[in-house]
């Protein structure tokens, strides 16, 4: 009898040997039967150690292309927008600090007149500095979103601005060479700035009369060496042509132009 129940149970103790060999395998098999879960990469290590570089290489790539796409849905919003100059009187006292009362910018030049600029020109400008396509920091710290929420306020504050009266500049240079100067801009430059200088709103053109001579000096400088993003090919390579001199008898003239 003793020997029957042993028989009885051999079986089912195989059967429970057979079945706990069978859970252990499939335990063993159950990452690539759940290759799904969440989390779980099946390339081998190396190969994921490979993609992060790539990816990150990839996005830096195209950053420059999202940012051109987002700022220029931004200033297609804002030049669409139907400005309110209440608004934009009281945005602009962020501005003030540093551009003056009137937006004549300050005494030593460094900081530009903005005060009677095309409205389209501060509209461009102050995407581009929100968007990283112009640099100066403290200009991309007051056109971020938390100063200037939307396209919105960008319009507002920039149609203030543009209505407010052109002083003449604060700074000029030491008027060597104005003859010179004024024969190089009227072939250069007059064409797109036109002959006294007053820019085109319709084209997003600046004014350049009146501008204060060491931040036109600076800003012709910095678009001569590339530093300027937005600057087109053309008008980069027209302002390679010129000495450092000559950049410095040119921003002179125009400085001297009433506004």
């Amino acid at each position: 009898m003793r020997n029957e129940a042993r028989n009885d149970r051999s079986p089912l103790s195989a059967a429970g040997s057979r079945r706990s060999g069978s859970d252990c395998h499939a335990s063993r098999r159950l990452p690539l039967q759940r290759g799904g879960i969440k989390g779980w990469d099946p390339r081998p290590l190396t190969a994921r150690r490979v993609a992060w570089p790539v990816l990150l290489l990839m996005a830096l790539a195209n950053a420059p292309l999202w940012a051109a796409a987002v700022s220029q849905q931004e200033l297609a919003r804002a030049l669409a927008s139907r400005p309110d100059r209440n608004h934009g009187q009281q945005l602009f006292l962020i501005c003030a600090g540093c551009h003056g009362a009137s937006g004549n910018g300050s005494v030593d030049g460094r900081i530009p007149v903005i005060a009677g600029q095309h409205f389209s020109v501060l509209v461009a400008q102050l995407v581009d500095f929100r968007n990283a396509r112009r640099l100066d920091v403290r200009m991309q710290a007051v056109s971020q979103s938390h100063r200037l929420p939307s396209a919105q306020d960008i319009a507002d504050v920039a149609s203030y601005v543009s209505e407010l009266p052109a002083p003449p500049a604060q700074s000029i240079g030491d008027g060597k060479q104005l003859v010179f100067a004024a024969d190089v801009y009227g072939r250069l430059c007059a064409s797109c700035h036109g002959v006294t200088a007053a820019g085109d709103g319709a084209r997003e053109v600046p004014r350049l009369a009146g501008q204060n001579y060491n931040y036109l000096l600076q800003q012709l400088s910095d678009a001569a060496s590339g530093r300027r993003p937005r600057m087109s090919a053309d008008h980069l390579a027209l302002l390679q042509r010129f000495m450092p001199a000559d950049l410095g008898a040119v921003a002179d003239y125009l400085s001297r132009l009433m506004p």
